[in-house]
């Protein structure tokens, strides 16, 4: 009898080990890491395993080539898909991550009928509407990981630049994720401070800059790959705001139909998270400024989708 909650987590490249990594440093679960290079998986699960009685934690970890062992799990992470190279665009990536993502979610769905699936796999927004359509499972159950690292990025920034705690900031994004993404300066604080009130103009627009290029800085530093800290702590975040039914506010991507006046797409948004996944979309007022901004991302999400001719 499992008392344990289970995570499968599908790509045990960088990304994924660190999903693996923060969500049994939590206890949140028990992982299961599946990869279709013979070895890694194993070998990253085994040395996770070893690392329990260091950092103590009873988490058990387990490897594997087939998706055998997925079945029965609580939640899904799909993380795997090819990696940005320097120069290339997230829409390169397009239609190889989209036959990728698509067989993934083939095997996936029948084995854990009642999962969660949590989508990674770049372009994001595009991988989280396959998926959720592949899977044929309800959109409260296909979210996809992008606001809370956006907004994790902006958060730094913000920091950085007023010399503050990154735990005083909050920050607020949405949109698509990439370069259309849609920082949001007014709602964003720091303890409570709008940062429209403690930076000017040209700075704040600066680090939405930042923000917005975050993922391409980071892929030009390390010339080998993409970030992956960070896009694993977004994911461990999820992952205990569903199994604790924290309900907690993350800006994630979900299915819209209407809200924001966007429908029947994949797009950033604030959601309460917890058993079950989206528990609601948190609907703000825009300026029409903002909203003009969120319909540009909207459209070059669609625009993506309808060359997959989903």
């Amino acid at each position: 009898m499992r008392m344990q909650p289970k995570v499968a987590v599908v790509g045990a490249g960088n990304v994924g080990a660190s999903v693996a990594q923060y969500t049994v440093e939590k206890e949140l679960a028990d992982v299961v890491l599946v990869d279709i290079i013979e070895g890694l998986p194993q070998g990253k699960a085994l040395d996770l395993l070893e690392t329990g009685p260091i950092h103590g934690y009873d988490s058990r970890l387990g490897g594997s080539n087939d998706y055998n062992p997925t079945a029965d799990s609580d939640i899904v992470v799909i993380t795997a898909g090819l990696a940005r190279k320097p120069g290339m665009t997230r829409d390169d990536l397009l239609f190889k991550n989209a036959e990728i993502v698509g067989s993934v979610v083939d095997q996936i769905a029948p084995r854990s009928p009642n999962a969660i699936l949590i989508v990674v796999s770049n372009p994001l927004d595009v991988m989280t509407y396959l998926t959720w359509k592949k899977s044929g499972f309800p959109k409260e159950r296909v979210v996809g990981m992008a606001g809370i690292l956006d907004s994790a990025r902006f958060r730094t920034f913000i920091a950085m630049e007023l010399g503050v705690s990154v735990e005083n900031v909050t920050a607020f994004v949405l949109g698509g994720h990439g370069d259309t993404m849609v920082p949001l300066p007014r709602y964003s604080t720091v303890a409570g401070i709008p940062i429209t009130e403690l930076l000017s103009k040209d700075r704040i627009g600066a680090i939405v800059q930042r923000t917005r290029d975050g993922g391409a800085e980071i892929v030009n530093l390390l010339k080998t790959g993409g970030a992956y800290y960070a896009p694993g702590a977004a994911v461990a975040e999820m992952i205990e705001a569903i199994l604790k039914d924290k309900k907690k506010i993350l800006p994630c991507a979900a299915y819209l139909e209407g809200e924001y006046g966007v429908n029947g797409l994949y797009v950033g948004v604030p959601v309460k998270l917890g058993r079950g996944g989206i528990q609601q979309v948190i609907e703000i007022k825009l300026t029409s400024e903002e909203k003009a901004a969120l319909e540009k991302s909207a459209a070059a999400v669609r625009e993506l989708v309808d060359k997959l001719k989903l």
